[in-house]
């Protein structure tokens, strides 16, 4: 049974269809990439997925065997399947840890006694640096940044974590780290989707790759495979630099 199950699910906004008739299978302990244009549908289908801000006008989503269509967003993210966003959003009054440890409040699935312990498995699985665990969410870098929000994400324990651009702003250098913790965090036990524009990212850890154009899946398929496909290459890759 495919951990995460979307069954032809689609997302109208008035006369835009912003999601069309999307069915994809995710399999436990995969890194599954996604990509396309700008406008091609990638972050409404986190949405419609999370429930954050909104979810589907059709179709049916799946974890573990549940329905999860219409649940409310809170109940889908203590399941188990937990997103990231494509802009920072942190709490400038708080450090690392105490944001890290907001979220293991929010999802209820640890003990107040472990919540600490946890957090700091957390910074370490990020290979946050220990001397930084107590600055303000303002006095970090953004790479920082990045580690606190897959962090906090992490610490609510997901079976899925889902990841939108993370390498957005980074440095070469950066993105170079960032593709070894996805790597770490995918061998930990995590499955993780991950939408992104940094194709050489994709290529480096995704052991299937989903492209999508205008709302739905244009191909889908070994990463390498995928990019050398003439639709693919004609509705985005040719445009764009990896």
């Amino acid at each position: 049974m495919p951990l995460l199950e979307l069954d032809n699910v689609t997302r109208h906004f008035g006369g835009l269809t912003a999601v069309d008739h999307i069915s994809l299978n995710v399999e436990q302990g995969e890194l599954l990439g996604i990509a396309g244009p700008n406008g091609s549908g990638k972050s409404t289908l986190f949405n419609i997925i999370t429930r954050i801000p909104f979810g589907v006008s059709s179709g049916r989503i799946r974890f573990k065997g549940q329905t999860i269509t219409n649940l409310a967003a809170h109940k889908i993210a203590r399941l188990g399947v937990v997103r990231t966003f494509q802009k920072d959003a942190e709490f400038p009054d708080l450090t690392a840890r105490e944001t890290i440890a907001l979220a293991a409040h929010f999802s209820k699935q640890i003990p107040a006694s472990d919540v600490n312990r946890n957090v700091d498995e957390k910074l370490e699985l990020v290979r946050f640096e220990k001397g930084r665990a107590d600055y303000l969410t303002t006095n970090l870098s953004v790479y920082e940044r990045k580690q606190l929000m897959i962090a906090s994400a992490l610490v609510m324990q997901p079976s899925v974590v889902m990841l939108d651009e993370p390498a957005s702003g980074l440095s070469k250098p950066e993105i170079s780290e960032l593709c070894e913790l996805l790597k770490i965090i995918n061998n930990s036990g995590v499955t993780v989707i991950l939408i992104e524009h940094v194709l050489s990212l994709l290529l480096s850890v995704a052991e299937r790759l989903v492209v999508l154009n205008q709302g739905a899946v244009l191909a889908e398929g070994n990463p390498r495979e995928v990019i050398k496909n003439q639709q693919v290459i004609d509705a985005y890759l040719g445009s764009r630099s990896a």
